[in-house]
């Protein structure tokens, strides 16, 4: 054992940690199972990546009616949505009814942060350390920590200096007030482009630093009429299921059309359609079937986005810098009006592969061209250290007193993006190399499973006295891994530098954090090991 203080104050069947969609969920099927469930949270209320993700302009890259749970239909038919797209507050207020709706709040603990997690074999079970004190015991632990929630925030020369505010997009307060304000941001990824477009009508000064410039595709979103409900609620069940035999959960079916096998005219059209109904996955994928796989195809994709940029932005050389040139394979993204908001003349571009910040000054930023940025908000839309950065964050020992930042030394690593061999009774809902998919439905998958696996457990153990355990197998975490890379290896994502593969954080080594089969062929990889017994784990 290690050094974790073991006096006990609370024993439960399970520990949940997070209190968004995952620990949620998680947190639900739990108790419905009759267990004991304490779920901490180290915000005050729940939400998870969106209780902090509070910044301006915050919203889902996904359909509303596919960004929620599937599981309560009569909810499903009756809750509202204003819009096609939803913004942060709409999808806190949802979390919030489906935890009043099902009576979750007595289960939950707030302003309580894991700190500190450790196995114990003789008694079978984990002591989690928390911020607030006491000690827990439960025998399984379940952390939804969130696969974007470990805030990246860059060190820069001088930083201490500045008299300005600071912000991440991450840990967004309640009170703020840009309005007349000169406000720099730093990054342009899904989250920059939102705080973007959404203060550029309001600021004083609007200056972006942008580091790599990306490929925006509207989103589509619009107002949600009665009509759209109508026939979303007349469709629901073939919706969902479509959902989640489909590859990425987006609500649309995948191409499986290779580009070059159409006409330039046809391909034009093909993107053109894609553009005018929105949404970054749906152009990616839904268009044709080989954009992430074909250097050939991909370029043809990415040209017809530049020259979409070229189009909307009247500045040219605003327009070349927000132009990419590199591959069209990162994380597709989506918009509401991103590169109209660089006509105004307040709202300008720097080019950091160009001229690089060199300083933080008390005024602002200074740049390699000598340029110094005065500022009276900077915002620091930079990202995560995303899928593992909450586990290494904090000391989770397992067997053997080795955490898992240990490890995880030469990369994270995981059996089915669930469980890790020496560490028994710990889930991770949307740990590293789950898949990459619409969230929502992938982590209810997950929930699921892991629910079983506890039922056979907690099942077994009421009848044997015993607290039995469950543990996965080196050689199942080892084949799935290495299944997990050798599908990116058929994947542009892999030469270019993204948050997917940790490329985002300065000193992480890259690596393979996703399963890109899909979620139906992840779900059938489930399915398969429930009817196999569970081949990957072992019980005792």
């Amino acid at each position: 054992m290690g050094s974790l203080d073991h006096t006990i104050h609370s024993k439960v069947d399970a520990i949940v940690v997070g209190a968004g969609f995952g620990g949620i969920y998680m947190c639900k099927k739990l108790v419905d199972q009759g267990l004991s469930v304490r779920l901490i949270e180290a915000a005050s209320d729940i939400g998870g990546t969106w209780y902090w993700n509070r910044y301006p302009g915050a919203m889902s890259d996904t359909n509303s009616h596919l960004y929620r749970y599937s599981w309560d239909k009569e909810d499903l038919l009756k809750y509202p949505w204003s819009r096609t797209y939803l913004r942060q507050p709409e999808i806190l207020k949802y979390l919030e009814h489906v935890v009043e709706r099902h009576n979750l709040r007595q289960h939950m603990q707030f302003n309580t942060m894991m700190t500190g997690a450790e196995w114990n074999p003789e008694t079978n079970t984990w002591t989690v350390q928390t911020s607030t004190g006491p000690n827990l015991e439960a025998n399984y632990l379940v952390t939804g920590v969130g696969l974007l929630s470990k805030q990246n925030f860059p060190v820069y020369p001088g930083i201490d200096k500045y008299k300005g505010k600071l912000y991440h997009s991450g840990a967004w307060p309640k009170q703020y007030d840009f309005k007349g304000k000169r406000v720099g941001v730093l990054g342009n990824g899904s989250t920059g482009v939102q705080i973007i477009t959404d203060i550029a009508d309001y600021v004083k000064q609007l200056v972006c630093f942008q580091r790599t410039p990306q490929y925006v595709v509207p989103s589509g979103d619009k107002v949600a009429t009665p009509e759209h409900r109508a026939e979303v609620n007349a469709n629901y069940d073939a919706i969902w299921k479509q959902a989640k035999e489909s590859a990425f959960a987006f609500g649309f079916e995948e191409s499986t059309t290779p580009l070059m096998s159409v006409s330039k005219e046809e391909r034009e059209r093909v993107f053109e359609d894609a553009w005018q109904k929105g949404n970054g996955f749906r152009f990616m994928f839904g268009t044709f079937s080989d954009i992430v796989t074909s250097e050939e195809a991909n370029e043809e994709a990415a040209k017809f986005i530049r020259s979409k940029i070229r189009g909307k932005v009247n500045d040219p050389e605003k327009a070349r810098k927000l132009t990419p040139t590199d591959f069209y394979a990162r994380r597709p993204l989506c918009d509401a009006g991103y590169y109209e908001k660089f006509n105004y003349d307040h709202v300008d571009i720097v080019d950091l592969k160009e001229a690089p910040i060199t300083e933080f000054t008390e005024k602002g930023i200074k740049t390699a061209d000598g340029i110094e940025h005065e500022l009276d908000a900077i915002v620091f839309a930079t990202g995560f250290d995303a899928v593992d950065g909450n586990y290494t964050s904090i000391s989770i020992k397992g067997k053997n007193d080795e955490t898992l930042k240990q490890r995880w030394a030469d990369g994270a690593t995981s059996y089915l993006g669930l469980s890790v061999p020496d560490f028994p009774n710990l889930f991770m809902i949307l740990g590293p190399n789950g898949p990459f998919t619409n969230l929502p439905p992938s982590i209810e998958t997950q929930v699921e499973f892991i629910e079983e696996l506890i039922a056979r457990s907690f099942g077994s153990s009421a009848e044997t006295g015993s607290n039995r355990v469950i543990e996965t197998t080196t050689k199942a975490e080892h084949d799935w891994t290495e299944m997990c890379d050798n599908i990116s290896k058929d994947s542009l994502f892999r030469k270019a530098d993204s948050w997917i593969f940790g490329a985002n954080v300065p000193g992480k080594k890259k690596s393979v954090l996703f399963y890109f089969g899909g979620l139906g062929q992840y779900r059938q990889v489930l399915d398969a090991e429930v009817k196999s017994g569970y081949k990957g784990y072992h019980f005792y």
